[in-house]
This record gives structure tokens, sequence and C-alpha cells, in this order.
């Protein structure tokens, strides 16, 4: 009889043990699943440095945006600014979105809820900057999609940057 108790007693343990490893390795996934995007975070403003804040209550924030050949890019007036990167803008400030390029022209899209006046889709291009205010703190997720002028297919694929405008 002992053995038969012990048997048992072994195999509930042994089912013990594997039910916490399986729980534990669901739990340490989970922990370990974090989104891509700065606007998913629970403080995405701690983001915010020196580094990738652009412009201030008195130098205006330049925005470039550009086009590859397969997607739009954004790249703001920072110093070492890669395209498409997460940045920074206090509100009160003078957003200026631009083309280099003189034959692309663009289109900024917020949504429902732009966080900038006009609070209206933003359409420019190489010829026509477009200047805007940053109003409403808080993370944005943005659509932007970059043209060539006088081409039939000449629109790029969209692409997803992520801004802050901080209080």
């Amino acid at each position: 009889m002992t053995i038969n108790a012990e048997q048992r007693l072994n195999t509930w343990s042994a089912l013990l043990l594997s039910t916490c490893i399986v729980l534990l390795a669901g739990e340490s996934a989970h922990a370990q699943k974090k989104s891509k995007y700065v606007c998913d975070q629970e403080k995405p403003e701690a983001m915010c440095t020196a580094a990738n804040t652009c412009g201030s209550a008195s130098t205006p924030c330049w925005i470039n945006i550009g086009r590859s050949s397969s997607s739009a890019n954004v790249k703001p007036g920072i110093q070492d600014a890669k395209n498409n990167q997460f940045f920074c803008v206090k509100a009160g400030t003078q957003v200026i979105w631009r083309s280099e390029n003189e034959s692309h022209g663009f289109m900024v899209s917020f949504g429902t809820d732009s966080p900038f006046d006009p609070d209206d889709p933003i359409m420019g291009g190489g010829k026509k900057p477009v200047t805007t205010k940053a109003s409403t703190p808080g993370c944005y997720k943005y659509d932007v999609g970059a043209f060539r002028s006088g081409t039939v297919y000449g629109m790029s694929s969209g692409s997803k940057p992520e801004l802050v405008i901080l209080p």
C-alpha cells in the first residue's frame, strides 16, 4: 500500500509541477509581448527627450515628407533624424510640413482627432508647404502618403509614424 500511495503522490506532484511551469511560461510570454508602437505604451510622453523633440515656442518644427519606391517617409527637423522615427513637439509650436522634392506631393491624416490647428488633413507638396500649430497634447499615430506629380501610379504606400504633442 505504501508504494501505491507513494506513486500517487509522485504523480500528483509531477502534475502540479508541470501545471506551474505551463502557467509561468504563459505569463512570461505575455509579459514579453509588447507593442511596437510608442503610443501603445503606458506613458509615451516619457519617451520624449531633447534629442527627439522638434522645434520650440520660438523655432518652427520642419517636417520633410519624402517618397521611396515603396513608402512615404516622414523626417522631422531633428539632428540625425531617421525616416518615420517617433518624435515630440510641444503644444504651441508652429509645424511646417513640406517636401524637399518639388515634384512630390503629400497628404497627412490624423483621422477625426487632429492635434493641429487647422483640424483638416494636411495636403501639400514641394511647392506648397503647409503650416499648422500643435495644439492638443497626446500621442498620435497618423497616416502619410506621398506621390510624384504627373504619374498615374505615383502614390506610395502609406506609413504609420507616431508623434507626441507635449503640454
